[in-house]
C-alpha cells in the first residue's frame, strides 16, 4: 500500500493533476511510520524461485551419487567431498534447511526423540544458525525427523566418511579438504553445477530444497502449522510463500472437496 501511494503522489506520472482535474482532489500517502508495523524479519523468497519437483528431486540426488562413482572409478581425488555433498543435499532437503544453516551443522546436533525412537540418534535436529530478526542473535529451534532414508544417509556418513575428513577435535559436520568447515559458497557451486548438468531452471538454488521440503510435506498432508514450526516461520503467511503444490495435486484436491461437499448438496436439495 505503501508503494502504491509513492506511485499516485509521484511526480512523474501526473495522477496529482490528474486526480484534481477528474474529481477536485489528490491523493496522498496514507502510510508513515507512526501508523504501520515494521518488518522485524527480511523476506527470504525472490521472483522466480520454486520448488523442485519430485522428479527433479531425485534427479538431482542421482546425479549427486554418479559424482562419486565416477571419481572412485576413474581414481580421481574428491569421491570423499562428493560424497558429503551427497548427503548434505539430501539433509538440506530433509530436514528443510537454508544453506547457511545446513552448512553450520555440528554432528552433536543430532539427538533422540522418545516420541520417534525408531530414528534412533537421529529424532531430532537442533538448527543453531537460524535466520536471525533484525539487528537480533541467529534463532534456534528444533526440527523433527520426518524421513527415514534421509536418517540412514546421515548414519552411514557419519561412521564411514566423516571420521576420514575430520581433524582431531573438530564437531563440524561438513568439513572440506583442508578440514575447515564447509562455506555456503561451497554448496551452492556444487548445487549449481549439479543443477546445470541436468539441464535445470538457472535460477534455483540451494534454497529450493526447502522451498521443495514445505511443498512436499503438504501435499503429503502434514499439518501446515506443524510444516511452520518446522521450519521456524514466524507467520503462517510466510510459510504459504514456499508452497508451490503441483497441478495435479491442486486438481486431487479439488476432486476430495466435491466429494465432501456434494453428499451435503444432494441431502439438501
Amino acid at each position: 500500500m505503501r508503494q502504491f501511494c509513492d506511485y499516485l503522489t509521484s511526480e512523474h506520472y501526473g495522477w496529482v493533476a490528474e486526480c484534481e482535474q477528474r474529481f477536485g482532489t489528490h491523493p496522498v500517502q496514507v502510510c508513515h511510520d507512526w501508523n504501520t508495523n515494521r518488518h522485524l524479519q527480511d523476506y527470504d523468497g525472490r521472483p522466480g524461485r520454486r520448488p523442485l519437483t519430485r522428479d527433479e528431486l531425485q534427479a538431482l540426488f542421482d546425479r549427486a551419487d554418479e559424482e562419486i562413482q565416477r571419481r572412485l572409478k576413474n581414481g580421481r581425488k574428491g569421491a570423499l567431498p562428493a560424497y558429503r555433498d551427497a548427503v548434505l543435499l539430501r539433509v538440506a532437503y530433509a530436514w528443510g534447511l537454508r544453506a547457511n544453516e545446513a552448512v553450520h551443522l555440528d554432528v552433536t546436533d543430532f539427538y533422540r526423540n522418545a516420541h520417534a525412537p525408531e530414528f534412533g540418534d537421529y529424532g531430532m535436529l537442533h538448527v543453531r544458525y537460524g535466520k536471525a530478526s533484525r539487528g537480533g542473535p541467529p534463532k534456534r529451534r528444533s526440527v523433527a525427523t520426518l524421513r527415514d532414508w534421509a536418517v540412514e544417509a546421515v548414519e552411514d556418513y557419519v561412521k564411514n566418511v566423516w571420521p576420514l575428513m575430520r581433524p582431531d577435535g573438530q564437531r563440524a559436520l561438513w568439513l572440506s579438504e583442508r578440514g575447515t568447515r564447509l562455506r555456503t559458497r561451497e554448496l551452492s557451486d556444487r548445487f549449481a553445477e549439479y543443477r546445470d548438468d541436468l539441464g535445470l531452471d538457472p535460477v534455483l538454488s540451494p534454497h529450493a530444497l526447502r522451498h521443495s521440503y514445505v511443498t512436499h510435506l503438504i501435499e503429503e498432508g502434514v499439518d501446515p502449522v506443524f510444516v511452520q514450526r518446522q521450519v521456524g516461520h514466524q507467520h503462517q503467511s510466510t510459510t504459504s510463500i514456499y508452497t508451490g503444490i503441483s497441478g495435479d495435486f491442486a486438481n486431487k484436491m479439488m476432486r476430495d472437496a466435491l466429494e465432501r461437499l456434494r453428499p451435503r448438496e444432494e441431502g439438501s436439495s
